[in-house]
């Protein structure tokens, strides 16, 4: 499950309560935490040889968007750590976090390995 940011929660107060215009980001990037990014966007992001956030598309049923194709990251050419959390930005880099959540389960990327999310499985759910 993922949860909004500090940043975007404001963006969507101010444009929907305080008629503050706000304008979504044209490509959005899913990068890989090995803590936890929080509302504040504070966790340590994944970095390593090769490691780069990768551009997302997503299709909405109801309250629910999922990545609608698989996202590969390109091939680890060092250890880049465990990863335990995700986020989706604004920016391939820097930026501003929109969405963050946990994995399924935390994975070890170590030299050789690719990280791929399969179509579907990245869900952000409004409740």
């Amino acid at each position: 499950m993922a949860a909004f940011s500090d940043y975007l929660e404001g963006a969507v107060l101010d444009a929907t309560l305080r008629n503050t215009s706000y304008t979504s980001p044209s490509t959005v990037y899913l990068a890989l935490f090995t803590s936890d990014p929080t509302d504040a966007g504070s966790g340590t992001e994944c970095s390593g040889t090769n490691y780069a956030r990768q551009s997302v598309a997503f299709s909405r049923t109801n309250a629910v968007a999922s990545n609608s194709s698989a996202i590969e990251f390109p091939t680890a050419g060092n250890s880049w750590g465990t990863i335990t959390h995700f986020g989706v930005l604004d920016a391939s880099s820097s930026g501003n976090l929109l969405y963050h959540g946990a994995l399924t389960a935390s994975k070890s990327i170590t030299t050789g390995d690719i990280f791929r999310v399969p179509s579907g499985d990245l869900d952000i759910t409004l409740a």
